[in-house]
């Protein structure tokens, strides 16, 4: 029986060597599936409003709803559900125009178009299926709260975080090729 082993230079030669819709469609089927089940599992077995402390004056679990964005933004608007949802249609259609455009050399960029794509779909099945968004992780210090936020909203900020990143690095190699 051969054994099989896998280094991390071939992993990541091979990695480097996918499809980029392959890259896409595994980023967003496993952002999707940990984002809706985490979800799920805080509906089922919290109560809304229910806190559990994970480290004490830092960091809790607290099941939340947001009808809004960002920090409750329109929460109230009674056009707030429609325009949330157009305005994710419109930056998914945006974010595959990008993909498709995209050198294949641009790894970084288009794990972070798949991470901000999963996240924005993941909060728009929310608001669809409930009409609100489901949010549980709560950050704080003392009695000083950070807006409770998802997985999808994680996907979303380590994607825009990547896409800055990409963004200087290729910057970076614009000016060196330019020297």
């Amino acid at each position: 029986m051969r054994s099989i082993r896998l280094s991390v230079p071939s992993a990541l030669q091979r990695w480097y060597s996918m499809n980029r819709w392959t890259i896409f469609s595994i980023i967003v089927a496993l952002g999707l599936v940990v984002d809706q089940a985490t979800k799920l599992y805080v509906d089922r077995v919290m109560a809304l409003h229910q806190s559990i402390p994970v480290i004490d004056g830092l960091f809790s679990f607290t099941y939340l709803r947001n009808r809004g964005a960002a920090f409750s933004f329109l929460s109230d608007a009674s056009w707030r559900l429609p325009f949330f949802i157009g305005i994710t249609l419109i930056a998914a259609v945006v974010i595959i125009v990008a993909l498709k455009k995209m050198r294949d050399d641009q790894k970084l960029a288009q794990v972070a178009l798949a991470m901000i794509f999963s996240g924005a779909i993941g909060n728009l099945i929310d608001r669809v299926r409930l009409g609100e968004v489901i949010d549980f992780l709560d950050v704080y210090w003392k009695n000083h709260h950070w807006p409770a936020f998802n997985v999808a909203d994680s996907l979303i900020c380590v994607g825009v975080a990547l896409v800055a990143i990409d963004m200087l690095k290729e910057e970076r190699n614009r000016q060196t090729v330019a020297e």
